[in-house]
């Protein structure tokens, strides 16, 4: 390709909601641009590094057996609605002109599960792998980052049908290998951690994790043993209880007039947030249930769902807070609180003397006390893990990093396969539910994900395995015959040779050209300049800014040894990754 044949429109400017390093520079560079909120143009070069993303995830997954196919974007309601999620709120919901439910498909389990049900009748036909590479959509309320969370996306979802548990571990086992290579192949260092299975639902899932600033989840990680998860699953592992040796101090109801929140609470008594315990009133499967933690932490959901064996649990709304504890919300205690199920975690039961609220409005107790101002009826890790807690599977202390999401892997087991009565007929003669897991990637995310984590102040600094170009070839002045001759001989010689390469021939500065080609990140330059009448050019790596001068008789040869060099560091951390697996 010819650069004055390119449309890739540079900007100088960014604009100002661009907070993140990736989305400022894919917008600088030409790689994509804005329709409308959450939703994005792929210009050519972010088309390009789309496309070889996707290379790389097909040829990783059909290296594990899996089959590609592609389903619709359109899904009817029937299929949702019989996986019980027609009623998310991220799902774009219409109708045809017949008044037909559709929706714009957000994940395929339904719409896969549907295939296999309706095609697959036997255990001999079993296991499979089926996996797509498609565009989705999903009423995001917070679309942030540009490509990151969109309200449109490319994502790479497979789906694995199995006879029983041991081969879904088999077939787990593959594409967590699959996903390790993927990642590593795009140049990103991804951190495996355990995570909540949300919206999906199953037994047992894990998160990819481009390990970054921007990242909006919090990842745990012990340095120790390896053990990570995300904040929302993170368990945090069982020590003694270390006792407070205060002496007890009197209980005593005060005044706080408009305290309802932490913030407000710790300033008007001068108290820190680690000297309060918060009171959360919650409904789990409709009953009642009080949750405490200390004032500087949250209540982990899911860990209070699992704790009290409830399939849901939900904050309560401020009737029924009033009718349970007499006060507004941002008033609620233990002390006096009747009838009521009170869960407390474990880190409460070595404080004391702390305030909790007064079931009173604008009141609060200070010092109250454990088992003499009122009882817990049961103890559990209930909070989100911080930097600090310890490990739960080793002696060490967990280290807190953000986290990009990159790619996320389930055992589904029979979720879907139940609810749509998808079966197959076993060797002993009985039909039997598939038993399933999903995984997912977001191609388009990485496109972010990679430059998040690989830029400096001139633009993206692109694995060569992802660019979209491996090599550039500056000619730096046209009028010039010697640095013309070289420049084309070079840029014949290197597409003659599979590589991918763009010849900046266009009319401009030599600082424009120096400026475009590290703004699109190219991870090879090479300039053909004042040397070239001496038969030499100059090559440069983008990663290091190195440079040396080659003669034009060695250029091509080194360029490639440069790039199969290039390939096989990648190649290696590849390979690192699946021996993780």
């Amino acid at each position: 390709m010819r650069a004055s044949n390119l449309f890739f429109p540079t900007l100088r400017e960014v604009p100002a909601d661009a907070q993140m390093a990736s989305h400022r520079l894919l917008l600088r560079g030409g790689f994509i641009r804005n329709v409308a909120a959450g939703i994005y143009d792929y210009l050519p070069l972010g088309y390009k590094v789309i496309k070889k993303i996707e290379r790389i995830v097909r040829q990783e997954m059909d290296a594990q057996g899996a089959q590609e196919l592609l389903m619709p974007a359109m899904v009817p309601a029937e299929l949702y609605q019989e996986g019980g999620r027609w009623d998310l709120d991220v799902i774009f919901k219409f109708r045809d002109r017949n008044a037909r439910d559709y929706a714009i498909g957000f994940t395929h389990e339904e719409v896969i599960t549907d295939i296999v049900r309706r095609d697959v009748r036997s255990y001999r036909e079993l296991p499979l792998n089926l996996y797509q590479i498609q565009t989705k959509g999903r009423d995001e309320p917070r679309p942030r980052g540009g490509v990151v969370r969109g309200r449109e996306f490319i994502m790479l979802d497979s789906y694995s049908f199995d006879r029983n548990w041991d081969d879904l571990d088999r077939a787990y086992d593959k594409m967590y290998v699959a996903f390790s290579r993927i990642f590593a192949r795009c140049g990103l260092d991804a951190a495996v951690v355990e995570a909540d299975s949300g919206a999906i639902g199953g037994k047992d899932s894990q998160e990819y994790m481009a390990i970054t600033d921007a990242g909006e989840d919090t990842v745990l990680i012990c340095e120790s043993c390896g053990y990570g998860a995300n904040a929302e699953k993170c368990e945090i592992g069982i020590r003694p209880i270390k006792k407070s040796s205060e002496e007890l101090a009197a209980l005593e109801l005060v005044d706080t007039p408009n305290a309802r929140t932490i913030e407000q609470v710790t300033s008007f008594l001068k108290k820190s947030p680690k000297k309060l315990v918060k009171t959360l009133i919650y409904l789990a499967d409709g009953e009642v249930v009080a949750a405490l933690v200390r004032g500087d932490r949250e209540v982990n959901e899911p860990k209070l769902r699992n704790a009290l064996g409830a399939k849901s649990v939900e904050l309560a709304d401020s009737e029924t807070i009033m009718n349970v504890t007499g006060a507004d919300v941002g008033f609620a205690g233990p002390v006096g609180l009747k009838g009521v199920k009170i869960v407390a975690d474990r880190e409460v039961e070595g404080m004391a003397n702390f305030v909790v609220g007064g079931n009173k409005t604008d009141a609060h107790y200070v010092n109250a006390n454990l088992c003499r101002d009122f009882e817990v009826g049961q103890f559990a890790d209930i909070r989100v893990a911080s930097k600090g807690d310890a490990c739960p599977r080793c002696d060490g202390t967990l280290k807190a990093e953000r986290g990009m999401e990159i790619g996320h892997i389930f055992k589904l087991g029979t979720r879907y396969s139940d609810a749509m009565g998808a079966k197959f007929l076993d060797d002993d003669g009985k039909e039997k539910p598939f038993i399933m897991g999903c995984y997912g990637a977001g191609v388009s995310r990485m496109l972010a994900a990679i430059p998040e984590v690989h830029n400096d102040k001139d633009g993206i600094i692109w694995p060569i395995s992802v660019a979209p170009f491996e090599v550039t070839v500056i000619l730096l002045n046209s009028d010039d015959e010697a640095q013309c001759n070289a420049a084309t001989r070079l840029y014949e010689e290197l597409q003659a040779g599979g590589v991918d390469v763009l010849l900046d021939e266009r009319d401009e500065r030599p600082g424009v050209k120096f400026k475009d080609a590290d703004l699109m990140g190219t991870p090879i330059q090479v300039v053909a300049g004042r040397l070239a009448s001496e038969g030499k050019v100059e090559v440069r790596l983008r990663s290091d800014k190195s440079k040396e001068e080659i003669t034009l008789d060695e250029a091509t040869a080194h360029i490639l040894q440069l790039r199969k060099a290039l390939y096989q560091g990648l190649e290696d951390k590849a390979q690192s990754a699946a021996k993780r697996a």
